[in-house]
């Protein structure tokens, strides 16, 4: 445990030295819910706000929900939609919005355990209905956790989560970006 912390301490600090960008701490704000209607089916919501600066200059925020379906202990398929807006930056949602955007999305997710550590990969495709026309776009995530703390119903109320995702289009540039995250997750 204290790799992993002190791993993700020297991974903050090395990312002003890496960045071609200034370093500017924002936040990335997310809200998950999910109700199981039985072992194979369950639905899901999520909302997120981003900011570019720590808590102002929020510029961007997504509603979005769907349906899983596990086809196996070990493979889940999804399919979801939602609504995503991006303002202007320099603000708390300043006009006018640089995109707004609906997409609907299917994805297949992988899951495999090596002891208490979990590995997830994901593989996802975009449909995406912009204000600046219809676009394609694919993700593949690679990410591992770490469950930890005294069990309460049957599952560990603390995650440590390390993830990369890669995002592509069928138009050039091909390549689109890529997102790494470090997490800490806690279950109620």
């Amino acid at each position: 445990m204290r790799i992993i912390f002190l791993t993700t301490i020297a991974l903050c600090f090395s990312m002003n030295t890496l960045s071609a960008q200034t370093f500017d701490l924002g936040s990335w704000n997310i809200l998950n819910v999910k109700y199981t209607i039985d072992e194979k089916w369950s639905f899901f919501g999520e909302g997120q706000l981003r900011s570019l600066k720590f808590y102002s200059n929020f510029h961007y925020y997504e509603c979005k929900g769907g349906i899983n379906y596990k086809v196996h202990k070990n493979v889940k398929l999804s399919l979801g939609a939602g609504n995503y807006q991006t303002y202007k930056e320099g603000g708390d949602f300043v006009l006018p919005k640089n995109n707004d955007e609906f997409r609907i999305w299917p994805q297949v997710i992988l899951f495999q355990s090596i002891g208490k550590l979990k590995i997830e990969q994901r593989y996802r495709a975009e449909l995406r209905f912009t204000s600046n026309g219809y676009r394609n776009r694919f993700r593949y995530r690679l990410g591992v956790s770490y469950p930890f703390g005294k069990e309460r119903n049957e599952y560990k109320p603390f995650q440590v989560s390390a993830s990369n995702e890669i995002f592509f289009t069928d138009k050039e540039p091909y390549f689109e970006r890529n997102r790494m995250l470090i997490a800490l997750n806690c279950k109620p």
